[in-house]
């Protein structure tokens, strides 16, 4: 079976389930490849024998972004600390005490402009929720931020990736898959080296603070 044929008959509900649902539970606070969903979504949307739409794809992402955060913010404004304890010891490569630290502190730094461009950044998407109810923000100021960073996010990244693949496809219709297998990769790559970039940040930020615990 060659890509058009299948493409074809993939339905755009699942799709758009899938792109949303991810996204929604990372937002929650748990770490799944959101943003690769988005990029694998919109990337399907650019194919033209795929019937599945690129304001579809975008609107998924919006609504599982907004909706997982607002998830997030309830159980983050119920139990506080505690989850993030739980969340430490269940992912603690990706939510350590040290992550949870630096999340804090730019959400002391910059507020409402933390959840918004927190949706960029792979660790403040997964905790701004929790974190912003933690932190007994008041929701209506946390929901406009995330609803306007959650639908600059979803719908530029969608536009930028379905214009691309629509480009590529013209240059190389006969190497689909491939395009597919670069673009796939190259995206993990950039998200792998955008990580160790934050999580350099991080270590950075406790090396600084312990520094100073000690000097007091």
């Amino acid at each position: 079976m060659n890509l058009p044929h299948l493409l074809e008959h993939v339905p755009p509900t699942l799709v758009y389930l899938l792109v949303g649902g991810l996204i929604g539970i990372e937002s929650i606070g748990i770490p799944v490849p959101g943003e690769t969903a988005l990029i694998t979504g919109a990337l399907i949307a650019a194919h033209p024998a795929s019937p599945v739409s690129p304001a579809g794809i975008a609107l998924a992402a919006f609504l599982g972004a907004v909706i997982g955060d607002s998830i997030g913010y309830s159980v983050g404004r119920r139990l506080g600390p505690r989850l993030f304890d739980r969340l430490g010891r269940r992912f603690p490569k990706h939510l350590s005490p040290s992550h949870v630290a630096y999340a804090e502190h730019l959400f002391a730094k910059y507020g409402a402009g933390a959840v918004f461009w927190g949706r960029f950044v792979a660790l403040l998407r997964i905790l701004a929720g929790p974190l912003a109810g933690s932190l007994r923000m008041p929701y209506p100021r946390f929901l406009a931020a995330n609803a306007a960073g959650g639908a600059f996010w979803a719908g530029g990244l969608t536009w930028l990736v379905f214009i691309m693949g629509e480009v590529a496809h013209r240059w190389i219709a006969n190497t689909a898959w491939i395009f597919l297998l670069v673009v796939i990769v190259g995206g993990f790559l950039i998200s792998r080296r955008l990580h160790d970039s934050f999580q350099h940040r991080v270590e950075e930020f406790t090396t600084a603070q312990a520094a100073a615990t000690r000097h007091e």
